[in-house]
């Protein structure tokens, strides 16, 4: 809120101020004037205007306080009807009362340095106004009704925002002094405002086509009308009545400032009195102050006197209060266990009842039990119960002797294995020793013969580069092995995840299918019916055969979506280096250099033969082709997997030398055991390592 509406308390001068002059407006003979000015008020008082109605004040000066609004409430304006002088000027008014035209005795009106953003209609009512000063305010506009003021003599409308001028105000004969600013008026246009009220009020009469007559002519008298009605409209006025009346004022006003000095003075007078008066007041409120300081010291004392003896009563009221306490917790301790005690040996008592209870009702279900009923003997059926049992049994004997031709099926083939192992021990100590006696002979001729020697110089060379490549390709194996032991655990997780996905799809699914249709699982099913294969949708996208071909034949299927993706061909390929195929997503080095060599040997093929890039039109990617001998490679070229006269086709179990190893161990990486034969194991056979995970193979058709 701005500070302007704020209700401010008014100093103690003021207030003074205030009730010294509401005291001089009451006193008898005093003149027609109420002045509170400078009094600091937010609202006139109620006692003002009660004065002004019953005194029948004439001039009310309310200029310089804080006023927001004339009326208060609970006033009326008809108590200001005999006022002829209203001064509101240096107040923080917004607006007049819209019934302001009550006040038909008014004369001079100023509210110069306020807020008012308008002016009421009811203003022309005012027939008797010669004065409106209305100066520095925020007003944008005047009323038409400011035309009706037949007696106004002096307008002043000055530093506010105004352009316009109403056109009726050319009906107002009587002005004479109009002040405005000229530089922002548009009508009348600002020549004609700068060349005076008389300019103004010429081009206002010719805009509204009445004939222009001087002011002088229409003058009314200023603040008392005595006949004015009869001559306001004569062209040839009393003049002289007019400078008598402003003669008579002057000497009214002389005699008022006498007064004023004279009230003034008294009001010192009045004032020092009334100082007097407060100094003495000062002096009984200080003598009462310390009369009552003693009483309350005295009091206080007597005060903390008894609280500190019924401190002590209360201190000794609570060690009573808490030796009972005690008392009583005991004796409720005491009865609680007495109850306790009680209630256990009815429980004992419930309980021996009730067992005799159980024990008499078993009695009676087992004398039902063995008892056989005449009915029960005549529905007998022997030889249904007897086959029965009887099969049962046999049952039970088949059961138990296929179990001990188990085991002793176990046991020959454990016992078959070790001595098949203990043979084939024999059979390698034998031929150990006859290679150690060939190698003696051996040695004996090569020492005999210069071209034995050579001949066994080459074969030990032949046989360490032979030993050199088996060692090399063992390595390579067992880092095989390790590798494809990491990407297989990484597989499983990867399906564990993927079920994991799947599941929670199913269950959304599900969630969702209990809103919709009854057909929702045949819906979904047709889906996945209706999804195109990878190879179709390679195709579509426009993916070469010879390279899909080559990434089958390098084992690298899972990267088909990839080259698809970036449609990449064999042209392509044969313009890239390593480090792009890393960047488009092939992070094995080997598998990066060997696809652009394979690529670069195809198009070379291709330059030779050109039909090889273009395959006949009935060919379809991912067709079954015809098997191929694989082609010899040069010597300049290292194999990256094992020879070919390494891989086995199966392998058997090493335990039970009979059926196909089926289980891989990790971390070994080793394949050696079949399903049966791995269970009690807990290092692997060939390296001796511990087994620290299972993993069974499948072979599909």
């Amino acid at each position: 809120m701005p500070l302007f509406f704020r209700k401010r308390k008014p100093s103690e001068e003021a207030r003074k101020r205030l009730e010294y002059q509401m005291c001089l407006a009451k006193e008898a003979g005093a003149d027609d004037i109420l002045d509170i000015s400078k009094c600091e008020l937010s609202e006139i008082p109620f006692g003002a205007f009660a004065t002004c109605k019953v005194l029948q004040k004439k001039v009310l000066i309310v200029h310089t306080n804080h006023l927001t609004s004339l009326l208060p409430k609970s006033c009326s304006l008809l108590s200001l009807v005999t006022i002829k002088v209203l001064d509101l000027h240096d107040n923080q008014l917004s607006a007049l009362p819209d019934d302001i035209g009550q006040l038909t005795a008014l004369q001079v009106l100023n509210v110069e340095r306020n807020q008012l953003t308008y002016l009421p209609r009811s203003i022309g009512n005012l027939t008797q106004l010669q004065t409106l000063n209305v100066k520095d305010n925020k007003l944008k506009e005047l009323p038409d009704t400011l035309g009706e003021l037949r007696s106004l003599r002096t307008l002043d409308i000055s530093e506010n925002e105004i352009q316009r001028l109403p056109q009726l105000l050319a009906h107002v004969r009587t002005l004479e002094t109009l002040s405005l600013d000229a530089s922002s008026m548009i009508y009348p246009p600002q020549e004609v405002c700068s060349a005076g009220t008389q300019a103004i009020q010429q081009f206002l009469c010719k805009e509204s086509g009445l004939e222009y007559y001087s002011p002088s002519q229409y003058l009314l008298p200023v603040l008392e009308q005595d006949g004015a009605d009869t001559s306001r409209d004569s062209p040839d006025g009393p003049t002289g009545r007019v400078s008598r009346e402003e003669a008579e004022w002057q000497n009214r006003f002389s005699d008022y400032e006498k007064r004023k000095e004279q009230k003034m003075l008294e009001k010192l007078e009045f004032e020092r009195r009334l100082e007097l008066g407060q100094r003495e007041h000062a002096q009984l409120l200080q003598q009462s102050n310390n009369q009552k300081d003693e009483i309350l010291q005295t009091v206080k004392e007597e005060q903390s006197r008894l609280e500190q003896g019924l401190s002590e009563h209360q201190r000794h009221l609570d060690a009573e209060r808490q030796r009972l306490q005690e008392q009583l917790k005991q004796t409720e301790q005491n009865i609680s266990n007495r109850i306790q005690r009680l209630l256990q040996e009815n429980q004992r008592q419930k309980k021996s009842s009730e067992i005799l209870k159980s024990l008499e009702n078993e009695r009676i279900r087992m004398e039902q039990l063995m008892s056989i009923t005449q009915e029960e003997t005549e529905n007998l059926r022997r030889r249904e119960i007897a086959s029965a049992m009887q099969q049962m049994l046999t049952e039970s004997c088949k059961n138990r002797l296929i179990q001990m031709a188990y085991e002793s099926q176990r046991q020959s083939l454990v016992q078959q294995t070790c001595s098949s192992m203990a043979e084939m021990d024999e059979r390698f100590q034998q031929i150990l020793s006859w290679q150690q006696m060939d190698q003696n002979k051996a040695i004996s001729q090569i020492l005999q013969e210069s071209a034995m020697q050579k001949a066994a110089f080459e074969a030990l060379q032949v046989k360490k580069d032979l030993m050199h490549r088996q060692i090399r390709n063992q390595e390579m194996i067992s880092e095989q092995r390790w590798a494809l032991s990491s990407l297989l655990r990484q597989l499983l997780k990867e399906k564990a995840r993927r079920e994991e996905e799947l599941r929670e799809i199913l269950t959304e699914l599900e969630a969702k299918s209990e809103t919709k249709q009854e057909n929702y699982w045949l819906i979904q099913y047709q889906r996945l019916l209706n999804q195109k294969p990878l190879s179709l949708k390679l195709q579509e996208e426009g993916l070469e055969r010879q390279l899909a071909a080559l990434l089958v034949d390098l084992s690298a299927e899972h990267y088909l979506p990839l080259f698809a993706h970036h449609r990449i061909s064999l042209d392509t390929l044969s313009r890239m280096s390593p480090a792009d195929l890393a960047k488009v997503g092939v992070s094995e080095a080997g598998l990066q250099h060997e696809i652009l060599r394979r690529v670069q040997e195809l198009l070379d093929a291709a330059r030779i033969q050109p039909e090889l890039l273009n395959p006949p039109k009935g060919e379809v990617l991912g067709a079954p082709e015809e098997p191929t001998a694989p082609e010899e490679l040069p010597e300049s070229v290292s194999p990256s997997a094992p020879p070919a006269e390494l891989e086995l086709p199966t392998s058997e179990c090493v335990v039970c030398l009979e059926r196909e190893a089926q289980m891989i161990f990790l971390n070994c990486g080793h394949v050696c055991c079949c399903h049966q034969c791995c269970q009690p194991l807990r290092t692997c056979p060939l390296c001796r390592r511990e087994i620290t995970q299972r993993l069974r193979l499948y072979h599909s058709s």
